[in-house]
């Protein structure tokens, strides 16, 4: 496994992201040596999804409003219906991972989360997976969508479901650990 000592990690959430796709990720990172933060729109904690019901709470580190991507080596995004749907719709959210991009920074998101990434403006020309549900829409928005468990291009990672989350990890501690990426 690649060591990630001194990298910083932003892990971006609202209520309603799928437990599994922000606990696993976020363990996979701290035990590659990254210090991960996890911020939000709102600030104090945010709940999980866990499959069909409410999940745990966890608490947050920093309001997105307060973040900058200057602030941090890369960015994870979980998934879940709710999540990615409430992020796109806060300006602060949008702009964050944008900035990522924008910064050649390497991103890694996972299930729904590509919704976000549609409204910051970042798939065109990128070859992706997400969901099976967003196959359409990511198409429509110029990505080149894939039906695989893990999916690399220029720095983003993206993955299907929590299925995919061995392979999912592996890579994006990978691209964590490549840093900037200039044909971003």
């Amino acid at each position: 496994m690649k060591d990630l000592k001194g990298k910083k990690i932003a892990i971006l959430v609202t209520n309603g992201f799928e437990e599994v796709e922000f606990t696993e990720p976020k363990k996979a990172l701290e035990a590659a040596g990254a210090s991960v933060e996890v911020v939000t729109p709102d600030g104090g904690k945010v709940k999980a999804w866990n499959h069909d019901k409410w999940g745990g709470e966890y608490d947050v580190d920093r309001k997105v409003a307060d973040a900058s991507p200057d602030d941090y080596d890369g960015l994870m995004l979980p998934g879940g219906v709710m999540n990615p749907d409430k992020l796109r719709q806060n300006k602060d959210a949008v702009q964050f991972a944008k900035g990522f991009f924008e910064r050649k920074k390497p991103v890694a998101a996972i299930c729904h989360s590509p919704q976000l990434l549609i409204e910051a403006g970042v798939v065109e020309g990128r070859r992706l997976t997400s969901y099976n549900s967003l196959k359409t829409d990511l198409k429509n928005a110029g990505a080149r969508w894939a039906d695989e468990e893990v999916v690399v291009d220029r720095g983003l990672v993206t993955s299907r479901n929590p299925g995919d989350l061995k392979a999912f990890n592996r890579k994006m501690i990978e691209e964590f650990a490549e840093g900037i990426h200039k044909e971003q």
